[in-house]
Order: C-alpha cells, then sequence, then structure tokens
C-alpha cells in the first residue's frame, strides 16, 4: 500500500479497555479530515489498515466533491467477531470504557480529525466519547446521517433513471443490496416513487420483514446485484461490484450508498465497454457527510448542498460520453481539480 501521501496515520492501542483504532488521515488541504468511525471484525491488522486507508482517501475525494470545507480521514476500530475469525459484524456491542478512549484519543489528535459515526457505531456511541472530545459532527438528532445520505442516493438514482430513459422512478425496477440506516431509509423513498423493489440484506428476516412492508420482492445479498432490474443499489460494504459482477450485471445503471464500490479501478472499464451507466459512489453518498460537516460548522445549508448532487453527478456522466474516460475517472478527476485548486 502507498502511504507516502497520506498526513498522518495513527495506530493506537489500549490495554486496559483491550481497545484498537487506526486513525488515517489523508489530505488536509481543504481543512480538518472528517470522516466516520467504523467498528468492524477484522482478520488482523493489516486487513484493518488497508480499510482505513481506503476508506480515508475516498473521503477526500467525498468531501472535495461535495465543496465541503473538509480534508478526508476515517477511524476504524478493531471489534472482536465470529469464532472463526472471519471478518464481519461486532459480536459484542462497544463499551462504555472503550468509547472514553475512544474519545480521549480523537482529542490528542488535535482537531485534525473530526468523527462521525459510520458502520458499526451509532451516534448514541458517540455521544458517550462526547464527554472527552468536542471533535464530532453529526450527533445531533436533526443530523441524522443515514436518511440524509439516503436523500442524495434518490437524487442519483432519479438521474440515472432519467439517462436510461425513463421520465420518472415510477415502474422502474431498482434492487437494493443492505437495508440499514441508509438502505431502509432509501428503499422507502424509492417504494413512495413508485419504483418496483427488490430488496436483500445478510439478515434474513430483516429482509423478509421489509419486503412485506415495503411490498417488494426478496432475493439473496449474494444474487441480488444480477437481479434482472434497471437499477442495482449496492448499500452494503464497499468492493460488491467485483469483475465478475461487472461482467454479469443486466441493469443498465448503478446507483448506491457504499463506499467503495468498484472492487478495484478496472472495474469501472468494464462497465463502460457494456454501457452499464455507474455513479460514482463519493458523489451520490455525500448527504451524510455535508449533514455531518455542517453541523460541526453550524451551518444550515444542507439543503443547497445536498441539491447540487444531482446536477454534478449529471456533469459527470456528460463528461464521461463526451471524452470516453469512465465515470470512475470524471470524478476523481473532479475532485483532484478542486483540492489543487485550494493548494
Amino acid at each position: 500500500m502507498r502511504l507516502k501521501d497520506f498526513h498522518r496515520i495513527d495506530m493506537r492501542a489500549d490495554p486496559k479497555t483491550g481497545l484498537f483504532a487506526i486513525f488515517a488521515l489523508h489530505d488536509l488541504t481543504l481543512g480538518p479530515a472528517l470522516g466516520g468511525v467504523r467498528r468492524w471484525a477484522y482478520p488482523d491488522e493489516t486487513t484493518a489498515l488497508a480499510d482505513a486507508v481506503h476508506l480515508a482517501r475516498a473521503m477526500t475525494a467525498k468531501n472535495a466533491l461535495a465543496d465541503l470545507p473538509f480534508g478526508g480521514g476515517k477511524a476504524v476500530v478493531a471489534a472482536p467477531g465470529a469464532p472463526d475469525g472471519e471478518p464481519g459484524p461486532p459480536s459484542r456491542p462497544i463499551t462504555q470504557a472503550e468509547l472514553l478512549k475512544l474519545g480521549d484519543w480523537i482529542q490528542d489528535i488535535g482537531g485534525e480529525y473530526v468523527a462521525a459515526a459510520d458502520v458499526g457505531m451509532r451516534v448514541d456511541d458517540l455521544m458517550v466519547s462526547r464527554d472527552r472530545t468536542r471533535h464530532l459532527a453529526g450527533i445531533l438528532p436533526e443530523s441524522d446521517t443515514g436518511p440524509r445520505t439516503a436523500l442524495g442516493v434518490f437524487g442519483g438514482i432519479e438521474v440515472i433513471a432519467k439517462r436510461l430513459g425513463f421520465a420518472d422512478l415510477a415502474g422502474v425496477r431498482v434492487a437494493v443490496q443492505g437495508l440499514g440506516k441508509v438502505g431502509m431509509p432509501l428503499a422507502e423513498l424509492l417504494r413512495d416513487a413508485g419504483v418496483v423493489l427488490t430488496v436483500a440484506d445478510i439478515d434474513q428476516a430483516k429482509t423478509t420483514a421489509a419486503a412485506e412492508r415495503l411490498g417488494a420482492t426478496t432475493a439473496a445479498v449474494d444474487d441480488v446485484l444480477a437481479a434482472d432490474v434497471d437499477i442495482v443499489s449496492p448499500c452494503a460494504l464497499g468492493g460488491a461490484i467485483t469483475s465478475a459482477v461487472a461482467e454479469t450485471i443486466r441493469a443498465g445503471g448503478i446507483a448506491g450508498a457504499a463506499n467503495n464500490q468498484l472492487a478495484e479501478p478496472c472495474v469501472a472499464a468494464i462497465l463502460k465497454r457494456r454501457d452499464v451507466l455507474f455513479a460514482p459512489d463519493y458523489a451520490i453518498n455525500a448527504g451524510g457527510v455535508i449533514s455531518a460537516g455542517l453541523e460541526y460548522l453550524r451551518s444550515d445549508q444542507f439543503d443547497a448542498y445536498v441539491g447540487q448532487i444531482g446536477p454534478r453527478l449529471e456533469r459527470i456522466l456528460d463528461e464521461a460520453k463526451a471524452t470516453g474516460k469512465t465515470e470512475y475517472e470524471v470524478a476523481e478527476s473532479m475532485a483532484k481539480a478542486r483540492v489543487a485548486r485550494a493548494a
């Protein structure tokens, strides 16, 4: 892994609480690094570091593209998991002692990192850490990042549907992979817009309950991206769009909330060759970080910022079509250009 372009990487362990965390601060040209704290069961420290690095780089691009005055960073907290050592959700909740130590560590970084909730961490958890640090964002009730992220992704799906020839979302077939704090409110928005839904989650009980409530059909979480639909929306963990998925996907477009959806950059070229439109994840899933960042800045401009997500995706798609570049390449160029201008 190339780490020389990172502003700072801290790996911290506390023997008393058992807490282990990695803070990856990528680029602070635009301001302090803003990014979530992810708590997950990793098989080893190298895997945890790789996750932090990839997520931090994506946050630099996301914050830059959203025109926020923040750099990119991420924290990952290693949690106990399944007995077989497989990566996955934590096997127990985080303790108060761990949360207080996490707050100490965030405060130690001295304002270079502003933390928000991410996978495996709740706002209520960070409220405990708040006793030890003031560098937290997205912790007020009105700043719930899940529904606000869903708003931007919904706008992205509207743009992709329009590019596929639909006048509106009524009757458009969309498959949502992952029914967490973003996937579920997104599915509700899509249902209200008349979308024909297919849903999937690793929790089968959640999938069944959501399908009944939303009037959706169900699919296995590993099969849903190959469903016979118009648009797929990956809203679980990253890396879901592999080369194999890109070669066999039947949908005409991809627009989801998950970070780092492409398993590797070359996947974008496969999608381009097969005429599958791709909404770069950090271009449309920025609603949560916009909400958190503006809360930290005490700004009420959320509607104005999130309202730019759809038009920005339009520009990305236009440039990709005109130049032959992938949507991924265009979005990367736009984000890097903003950082360069600020530098």
